[in-house]
Formats: structure tokens, sequence, C-alpha cells
């Protein structure tokens, strides 16, 4: 069960999660295929976090629950270019495995996010 999470925390999380992977990408080949996969995985966790914040200052519950969306979708990409990496060898999945787990875990905060706003805007919507 995810606990409820103060807004300042998560943003912070998401930008230190941003902050890992660069120093992840920092570490990938220095071919083509390292280049695209870092440009990837740069632009998606940098969004986690980008995209969190304009969300926490938007100015709707419908505005909200679209940004969340997006960070959503990023961690989730985020999670699927660490997985490659690791699949592809490039980099050992002992130096990994936290930072996927941390995109997962971002991914799962951002659905439940996204449900108790949505919840919260039907009943508001209700009464």
């Amino acid at each position: 069960m995810i606990q409820k999470m103060d807004k300042k925390i998560l943003q912070e999380r998401t930008k230190s999660f941003a902050h890992r992977c660069l120093k992840l990408c920092l570490s990938l080949p220095d071919n083509w295929i390292g280049q695209h996969i870092r440009n990837q995985l740069l632009r998606c966790a940098t969004s986690v976090a980008a995209n969190y914040r304009s969300a926490c200052s938007a100015q709707s519950v419908k505005a909200f629950i679209q940004k969340v969306g997006i960070s959503l979708e990023e961690a989730d990409e985020a999670a699927f270019w660490i997985e490659f990496i690791v699949e592809e060898g490039f980099l050992d999945k002992k130096q990994c495995l936290p930072l996927l787990q941390e995109a997962r875990e971002l991914t799962a905060i951002f659905i439940a996010s996204q449900k108790t706003a949505r919840k919260n805007r039907k009943l508001k919507m209700d009464n």
C-alpha cells in the first residue's frame, strides 16, 4: 500500500531521480547507441521531475491529473530504458537496480496519485 506522500518530499525525490539518471547516463558507452540511450533516458528522467513540479502548481484538478499522467508515462519510460541498458549489457545489473526500483516506485506513486485525484474530483462534482 502506498502512503500519502508530501509534495515537497516527492519533488525532491523526482529531482534526485533525474540527477541519478544523469550520472548513470555518463557511464554509458561513448558510441552512437550509447548516445541514443543517454538522450532518451535523460529526457524522460528529467521530464518526471519537471512535470511533477508543474503538477504541484496546477490551477485545477484536471491539470494536476494531466501533469501527473505525464510524470507517470515518463517514469515508466525511464524504467524501460534502464531495463534495456541492463539487457544489452551496457552496465551491470547491480549498478542499475536501485534506479530501476525507484522508477517503478515513482510510477506506482503517480498511478495512486491520479486515482486519488480522480476520486476526489468525482466526489467534489457529485456534491
